[in-house]
Order: structure tokens, then C-alpha cells, then sequence
């Protein structure tokens, strides 16, 4: 046993000094020490939201490293361990099924440093805005649009992040004709950029009288929070920006006052909403935030096409492509059909487990 333990562990290390390399260590002390110097500022809390960005990426980075460096020296314990099992047989016989425990946990441990190198493009620690498109197919869409809708909001309470509805336009019958919500963590747009494209549910629908199969679909739009947009200017001349009455579920909760935000980016004729803060100055920012993840994604697009025309290549509408199915009749089955992950556990998935689908695409991308 002994020797399978050792080979087992020198596996791990070798992972182990291959995450090393990629997490860049020397970077990471480099981006904890810049980040406590700007914290110490006498300004450091002027701007709130931002102080408090900068003081969760700072807890996560130290985070990260403690956990490199953790891993590390569990690596000489369990190198010291079996150097005096193969010493001492009473130790070897006394100790080896602990060490055998120790040695799987150790495993798990790098499995999860490993994903975490997954995140290496340019926002994948900033915060996400999502928003949720109901397709063709009247109630039924709009009722798998509110589904996502909650899915996406459990999946954001397990992981400890904070999730905010920004927008969100009720169907006449049942369930969302769109909504859009921020969610707040780090690389929350690293993880939440998996859900990207159209999503399909097939299952016996409840809204018409024969209770007949039904397919039903949702497009799920991806966005990075960026505070400045280094690549396009908004000018304040290029909006236009209207005020509305918020709509509310009626009798005191309604709202009586003009608080709702539209704003419209007249050269690229993107229009953005925003209604659910309670003041119109909170609406405003929030509009202008999702503005600016718009604005961003287009220009990002723009590039990409352009890229295309000069290499030759005819320009694909991957947004529109279906990426996932969750089929509940007439048999049981979630699949991605990017990454091929999938499992019959469905309830489980409506319940905010993403993490298996989440990392397969990480990985997927990777690649």
C-alpha cells in the first residue's frame, strides 16, 4: 500500500507544482500588496461600492494563496508520513488508512485549485448582469423564463453571492416576458458566462387543456459589470434618457412616482431599463451599468466580425444557437450540448446545482 500512497502523491505534486505555474504566486502577493496600499488610503471609503470590491477581491486573493501554500505543506507532511511507514512497519500498519484518507482529501483539494485556474480571461472576477429573453410560445415561454429566472437566483444563494432584480416585465398570463439581474461575487462573471445562448425545456404543458408535450424556449444574455469602457467613450450627448412610472403588483405597493430610468444610446440605438431601485437616481446608475456591459459587448462583436471578414470566414449567430436542454417528459434529463454534461437529476438543477455544468464549460473553453 505503501507504494501505491507514494505514487499517488507524487501524482498530486506534480498537479500540485503545475497550478503553481499557473496562478502565478509571486503575481498574486504582488496584487495583495497593491490592493492593501489602496485600502489604506484616506479616500479608500469615499466610494463605497468600490472600496467594497476591492476589499472582496482582496480577502479572495489572500484567500488563494493561503490555500497554494496550505496545499503545499500538506504535501511535506504526507511525504514525511510515508518516509516513516517505509522505516517502521508498526507505524505503516497504524497510520497507512489515515494517511490513504488524508491523501484523497489532499486530491479534492488540488481538483479545486485546478478549477480555479480555469479563470484567466480579462473579466472573469467581475460581477455579471443577466438577463433572461422569453421565446415564441406565449405562456409556456414566459413560465420557463421565470424558472431560469429562479434557478439562476438559488444557484446565486448557495454560492454566497448577491443577487439583485434590476428589471423585470411581467407576462399577462404567467411567468416573465424578460428579466434582468446583477449578481455580485467574485468571478460570478467567470461562472455565469457558461449560461450564455438559448436554453430548451420540453415537458407536458400546464397552460393548455389537452396537457400536451411542449417545447419551450429562453435566450439567457451574459454580461461583464465594467465601471469604465477603455475602448468607447459614452458621450452624454449620445443618450437619451426617460423617466417613467415604475409598474408595481397594485394597491400600496405600487408605485406613484416617475422613478423608473430608460436610456437610449443613440448611435448603436441600444436601449436599456431599469425599475426596481427606489429612487430615479438609483435607476439611473444601474441603467447606465448595464449600458455600459452592452455597449462593451458590441464593440467586442464588432472586433470579432471583423476578425472573421479578413481570415474569410462567414459569420456564425453562436447567440442564438441552442446550448442546453431540460427535458422533464418523457423522460428525465438535463445536457449541455457544448461541454455533452449532463444528468437526470433535473430537480436538482432547477435548484441552483450548476457547479457540474459550470466547471465542464470552464473546462470545454479552456480547451
Amino acid at each position: 500500500m505503501i507504494k501505491e500512497l507514494r505514487d499517488k502523491l507524487d501524482e498530486l505534486k506534480k498537479k500540485a507544482s503545475d497550478i503553481r505555474s499557473m496562478f502565478g504566486m509571486e503575481e498574486k502577493r504582488k496584487v495583495i500588496s497593491n490592493l492593501e496600499k489602496a485600502s489604506n488610503k484616506s479616500d479608500f471609503w469615499n466610494d463605497s461600492q468600490k472600496a467594497s470590491r476591492i476589499m472582496q477581491e482582496l480577502e479572495e486573493t489572500k484567500k488563494e494563496l493561503l490555500e497554494a501554500e496550505e496545499t503545499e505543506n500538506k504535501i511535506n507532511d504526507l511525504e514525511e508520513t510515508l518516509n516513516l511507514a517505509e522505516e517502521d512497519s508498526s507505524f505503516a500498519k497504524a497510520s497507512m488508512e489515515e494517511t490513504k484518507k488524508e491523501i484523497k482529501g489532499l486530491e479534492e483539494k488540488i481538483n479545486q485549485l485546478e478549477t480555479r485556474t480555469l479563470f484567466s480571461e480579462v473579466y472573469d472576477r467581475n460581477d455579471v448582469i443577466l438577463s433572461i429573453y422569453s421565446g415564441a410560445g406565449g405562456a409556456d415561454a414566459q413560465d420557463w423564463s421565470e424558472m431560469l429566472l429562479g434557478m439562476y437566483l438559488k444557484w446565486a444563494e448557495k454560492s454566497g453571492f448577491r443577487a439583485k432584480i434590476l428589471n423585470e416585465t411581467r407576462g399577462q398570463e404567467a411567468g416573465i416576458k424578460n428579466a434582468t439581474l446583477e449578481i455580485s461575487g467574485v468571478h460570478a462573471y467567470g461562472k455565469m458566462k457558461s449560461e450564455a445562448g438559448v436554453h430548451r425545456l420540453v415537458r407536458l404543458s400546464p397552460y393548455n387543456a389537452d396537457n400536451l408535450r411542449q417545447t419551450s424556449f429562453a435566450l439567457v444574455e451574459v454580461l461583464p459589470v465594467i465601471e469604465e469602457i477603455k475602448e468607447v467613450e459614452i458621450k452624454p450627448q449620445d443618450i437619451r434618457v426617460d423617466v417613467f412610472r415604475s409598474s408595481g403588483a397594485g394597491g400600496q405597493s405600487v408605485n406613484t412616482t416617475d422613478s423608473a430610468v430608460r436610456i437610449t444610446h443613440l448611435p448603436t440605438n441600444t436601449v436599456v431599463t431599469c425599475q426596481n431601485e427606489r429612487s430615479q437616481l438609483q435607476n439611473k446608475e444601474q441603467a447606465m451599468k448595464i449600458l455600459r456591459a452592452k455597449i462593451h459587448q458590441k464593440y467586442l462583436e464588432e472586433k470579432e466580425a471583423e476578425k472573421k471578414k479578413i481570415r474569410g470566414e462567414q459569420a456564425s449567430a453562436e447567440w442564438g444557437s441552442q446550448i442546453r436542454s431540460y427535458v422533464i417528459h418523457p423522460y428525465k434529463l438535463v445536457k449541455d450540448h457544448r461541454t455533452k454534461h449532463e444528468t437526470a437529476n433535473v430537480e436538482d438543477v432547477f435548484g441552483g446545482n450548476l457547479e457540474g455544468f459550470i466547471e465542464a464549460y470552464l473546462r470545454w473553453n479552456k480547451k
